[in-house]
């Protein structure tokens, strides 16, 4: 006899189950939205003192809108990864619905990936482009976190290395997943066709793969020439290999090689 824990699991499974399959968007939406809700309240990093007219200095403002100070930001990462986990557990019906299956074609891609992705980064081409142009408030957008847990939290070390886990976390399962699902997954085949759910994976018109390159440019306004590069590369294995979940393995090799090249190489600015 089945244990009736067993049981209640298998109706709530049912259940969300049922949901996903009437509601088919909230498997590619949900878990994106309360990802990035969550990172609203990101704090920044620290900016420098503002210089006045007459030369003199004073501090910068180093909190958020709601008022959070960098240093809360681990605390804040932490609570938006475990909560976007709790939606991805939620639609977990709706992934299963693409067989699982990863091909060497996908690694070779992530692999490939970071290296051009730190290349084109460290080249800075976007700022030497739009800072003449008045642009460089926008690629202040794109400004990462830049935090290092080992230096802002090595008066508790436990919670530094903790914490480095978590970010990693994040960045080579978290991202990854709910950034395809959501690309890959919804906003590239609602390009194709307003009936989105009913567009085979892996289909490609000229404007899907436009509005594939576009929205994560400009979720990355500041390495907005890494972003074109790398996402036209993942483009292509969607077409090539029709696998979503070639995308995921792609997207994870890339970010946990390059959360790796940061740590060691002390590259912080990069993430």
């Amino acid at each position: 006899m089945r244990d009736s824990a067993d049981s209640v699991g298998d109706r709530n499974f049912s259940l969300r189950a049922d949901l996903v399959a009437r509601q088919p968007w909230l498997t590619f939406l949900l878990p994106f939205i309360v990802y990035m809700a969550l990172g609203s309240f990101e704090p920044a990093a620290p900016k420098p003192p503002l210089v006045l007219p007459d030369g003199s200095t004073k501090p910068a403002i180093n909190q958020n809108w709601f008022g959070l100070e960098y240093r809360q930001y681990p605390v804040v990462y932490t609570i938006k990864i475990v909560l976007t986990i709790a939606a991805i557990a939620f639609v977990w019906p709706g992934y299963r619905q693409f067989p699982f299956r990863i091909s060497s074609l996908a690694i070779l891609v992530g692999v490939v990936g970071v290296v051009l992705w730190i290349v084109i980064c460290q080249m800075h081409i976007e700022r030497q482009l739009l800072t003449p142009l008045g642009l460089d408030k926008f690629l202040e957008l794109g400004d990462r976190p830049a935090f290092n847990p080992l230096e802002e939290l090595a008066d508790t070390p436990i919670w530094a290395y903790t914490f480095l886990g978590i970010r990693f976390v994040g960045l080579a399962l978290v991202v990854p997943l709910i950034e395809e699902f959501f690309l890959r997954g919804f906003i590239m085949r609602w390009a194709v066709r307003e009936e989105w759910w009913e567009v085979p994976f892996g289909q490609l018109t000229p404007l899907a793969a436009v509005v594939g390159t576009a929205v994560p440019m400009l979720m990355h306004p500041g390495e907005l020439l890494a972003a074109l590069v790398w996402f036209s590369l993942v483009t292509w294995l969607m077409f090539r290999t029709k696998n979503i979940w070639d995308c995921v393995a792609a997207h994870a090799v890339t970010n946990l090689l390059l959360g790796i090249y940061v740590v060691t190489r002390h590259q912080w600015q990069l993430w």
